[in-house]
């Protein structure tokens, strides 16, 4: 098929790939455009953008496509299908309209729950126990439209956002594929009204630790938001984050006020229950195992991990 690839991160590659092995005329790639980053603060392509000129791709990369010159380019593409993953920009009706089979989406949630921007992130704070991949096709709402091809996955008791991703990311790809090998056959199912959920955009403001909750409240957040913006707390007046953790073994190796390390084994004290912090990471260094971390940070029994304001 003639394909137009929408996508900007890493997510998205291992299905611009996917495509091209298949060997799917890939139109164009359209991603976000170069944006400043590193020490210089130099333009530095997408994930996508990259890729595709690897593959020698035509790259578009327009911040809007709202404006009828950049719909009529897209048009005069004359794709059969657009396919989008994680591309950063709403598509107007005329772009959803433009293909001969309009625009599937893959959506790494099982829909209609966790709808929207952050639904790796959301399912696993949340404690959801599975997730999934869904191919929908595009309409105006929010990831409303119809599915046409989902497929299940668990998430394990330490399962990271980073780890999850790139599962869905190799199953979306290989998903996608399927799809369009067999569009024709495939009957759009709409979404149920029930079991809607959204996710929202992580906020850096929700990556301190709150020591009260519950541990396995705890151990979600540190695990949701790994590895960004990566979840903190502040010891002896500096930031740590933590981008990996377990619950800790009842009865716990000691005990303590929320915040409190309790053992060797940088478990710590929750409102209830504790946990231990498996993957650390100071600031303006890289991350570390505990054994490693604890060698060059010290964190005896009994220190406080605080959050900050305490």
């Amino acid at each position: 098929m003639r394909v137009i690839f929408m996508g900007t991160p890493e997510f998205s590659v291992p299905v611009l790939d996917a495509l091209v092995r298949a060997g799917h005329d890939i139109a164009a790639v359209y991603c976000q455009p170069p944006r400043p980053a590193g020490r210089g603060k130099k333009d530095r392509p997408t994930p996508v953008h990259a890729r595709a000129l690897d593959l020698g791709l035509e790259v578009r990369h327009p911040v809007s496509l709202k404006a009828p010159s950049e719909q009529a380019a897209f048009a005069g593409l004359a794709a059969d299908v657009a396919v989008v993953v994680a591309y950063g920009l709403i598509l107007p009706q005329a772009i959803l309209d433009a293909p001969a089979r309009g625009c599937l989406n893959i959506h790494a949630s099982l829909l209609p729950r966790w709808r929207g921007a952050a639904p790796i992130h959301r399912a696993i704070m949340a404690g959801d126990t599975k997730t999934g991949i869904c191919i929908m096709q595009m309409e105006a709402g929010l990831d409303t439209g119809p599915v046409l091809m989902r497929r299940e996955m668990e998430i394990g008791p330490e399962d990271t956002t980073a780890l999850l991703h790139d599962r869905l990311s190799q199953t979306g790809a290989e998903l996608i594929v399927e799809a369009l090998a067999f569009l024709v056959e495939l009957t759009p199912v709409p979404q149920p009204s029930e079991g809607v959920t959204y996710a929202a955009k992580i906020d850096k403001a929700e990556a301190e630790i709150d020591w009260s909750a519950p541990a396995a409240e705890v151990d979600r957040k540190i695990r949701g938001l790994s590895p960004f913006p990566g979840a903190w707390f502040s010891v002896d007046g500096q930031r740590i984050k933590v981008l990996a953790s377990r619950l800790a073994p009842r009865p716990a190796p000691g005990s303590g006020a929320p915040g409190t390390v309790l053992g060797d084994n940088l478990a710590v004290a929750c409102g209830d229950g504790a946990v231990e912090l498996l993957r650390l990471q100071r600031a303006g260094k890289g991350a570390q195992d505990r054994e490693i971390f604890l060698r060059g940070f010290p964190l005896a029994a009994g220190t406080r991990l605080l959050s900050e304001g305490e």
